[in-house]
């Protein structure tokens, strides 16, 4: 038997976790390195998983499959293609930087309570966040993937509840009411969710008689299962319903602004940068692969969605008084142009959709965390308490300034790449569509600018002038971030070779071809 590859890459952290959290109260330092310890030597197994995987070979590889549940039919299944490649590496890149940030976050609530250890339980969640997460990029069976799905939410509502943002302008009372809202909205948001996907995962077994997506499309192309159009419509309904929240795609999207805002800034990356994604990636693995001719059938709603989420979010954005709440709304409008990539239904969509949540990942992960460093440097996250930061601190605007472009989509930056191929499938499958879908960009140049010249540019105000610029521990997190921003934005070949390939699958899945241009005969 070959060596669980993906099982191991995913039981690291989860075992880092039990390991953090039992560290003894008075070793919150050594609970910090060990989990720091644990997510890089997690990085190591994604490198090799995505150096072992073959772009051209077969669909899901590195696959393990062991009986769990026989009685239901439920296997221990996993494999990865291009796409859940691509995200696992995602992730494992940037819990360092997530824990790296948070250094410090847990440390205000200890106390002399030898029962009470918040820092060992603020980076154990984490890492049991990124043992799950793993396990759902890599997951074959949908029953196991549901687990997977609903099981995250626990660690995130504590982390969301337990330890919030203390940059409040109100009382401590008013923050922690802020903060208790903000998770329970969270956590009900996705149970909504996930019930509803429940039912259909439910639904599934009693049709297709198994929850393995290998099973499930031999017997689809040997003509042993065939679902009844309606059937197919109700189970893709279910599944999308609960990928939309956790997405979030508008009108579902409500809990990301609270979520983002009253958590610490490296656990709204978490959310935004790696929990989200799982929604978007579900879409691309699950709703067109099990159910392709739903899907089609619902592309023109969900394509409209998608341009409101895209318009919508911006519109706010720009209008934001607050900084995590604006980079809140304007991941909103990203997650629009991800959605109408994968439903524009062409190989160009679908692979700069993909690119967009590893790249949306990068970027907003630089950008937030920063924004972070400053708020915490000033103890505010209004956008009116700054002004003049770039003369006092110019490393940190500056780092600042390039997240915000490449979240505008800057070309020479990763996201413009995938923003590029987003917008040049929607226009030659829906031109309407990619038409709307541009007024996005241009609002994003609006609140990226806006939100750098008030925060950034002017008159030193007040309370600004005694801020030190970014320290060496800080610069670990964002300079490596910039890097790959900007490698990728010249050099994106090494995630395009290995996501066209698995596009390319789902494409055959919804028996989808790429429009053909038009092209008069020469006279």
């Amino acid at each position: 038997m070959s060596f669980p590859l993906l099982t191991a890459t995913a039981a690291l952290p989860a075992i880092g976790a039990i390991a953090t959290a039992a560290v003894p109260a008075a070793r919150r330092t050594a609970a910090k390195w060990l989990a720091l310890t644990v997510s890089l030597a997690t990085l190591v197994l994604a490198g090799i998983v995505f150096a072992r995987f073959e772009p051209g070979g077969d669909r899901y590889q590195l696959t393990e499959s062991h009986a769990w549940i026989k009685d239901f039919g439920v296997r221990y299944e996993l494999g990865v293609d291009g796409i859940g490649v691509a995200l696992l590496a995602l992730t494992a890149l940037l819990i360092p930087f997530v824990i790296l940030a948070g250094w410090h976050d847990a440390d205000v609530l200890e106390t002399n309570s030898s029962r009470w250890r918040p820092t060992q339980g603020f980076f154990a969640l984490i890492l049991m966040v990124e043992a799950m997460v793993i396990l759902s990029f890599v997951a074959t069976d949908v029953f196991l993937f549901y687990i997977l799905f609903e099981a995250m939410l626990i660690p995130m509502y504590f982390l969301i509840g337990g330890f919030g943002d203390r940059a409040h302008s109100g009382s401590d009372e008013n923050a922690a009411a802020q903060r208790s809202y903000a998770a329970v909205k969270f956590l009900l948001y996705n149970l909504a969710g996930g019930l509803i996907m429940l039912a259909a995962v439910i639904g599934l077994y009693v049709v297709a008689g198994s929850f393995s997506l290998s099973e499930i499309a031999e017997a689809r192309a040997n003509g042993s299962l065939d679902m009844a159009t309606s059937t197919e419509r109700w189970l893709f309904l279910g599944f999308f319903f609960a990928f939309a929240v956790k997405a979030p795609l508008w009108p579902l999207h409500t809990w990301l602004p609270n979520a983002m805002g009253e958590a610490t800034t490296p656990v709204a990356v978490l959310i935004t940068a790696v929990v989200d994604k799982v929604g978007t990636f579900a879409m691309l693995r699950f709703c067109l692969q099990l159910f392709p001719e739903a899907s089609k059938w619902a592309t023109p709603v969900i394509l409209v969605l998608a341009l409101i989420s895209i318009v919508y979010g911006a519109l706010l954005a720009v209008g934001q008084r607050d900084i995590k709440r604006l980079i809140a709304y304007a991941s909103i409008s990203h997650f629009g142009f991800i959605v109408l990539g994968i439903f524009a239904m062409t190989s160009q969509g679908q692979s700069g959709a993909t690119l967009y949540m590893v790249n949306h990942g990068l970027s907003t992960a630089a950008l937030m965390l920063v924004a972070g460093f400053l708020i915490t440097r000033r103890g505010s996250r209004l956008i009116a308490d700054y002004g003049g930061v770039q003369k006092v601190a110019p490393v940190l605007a500056g780092t600042f300034l390039v997240g915000g472009l490449a979240t505008l989509s800057l070309p020479g930056l990763a996201p413009f790449v995938s923003e590029f191929l987003v917008l040049v499938g929607a226009f030659s499958a829906h031109p309407v569509v990619g038409i709307i879908a541009t007024v996005g960009i241009v609002l994003a140049a609006l609140y990226v600018l806006v939100l750098y010249q008030r925060t950034m540019t002017g008159p030193v105000r007040e309370g600004i002038g005694g801020m030190p610029d970014l320290k060496v521990r800080e610069l670990a997190v964002a300079l490596p971030l910039i890097a790959l921003l900007i490698f990728l934005g010249v050099f994106p070949q090494p995630l395009t070779e290995v996501v066209n390939p698995a596009v390319q699958h789902t494409m055959h899945d919804v028996q989808k071809k790429d429009p053909q241009p038009e092209v008069e005969a020469a006279k």
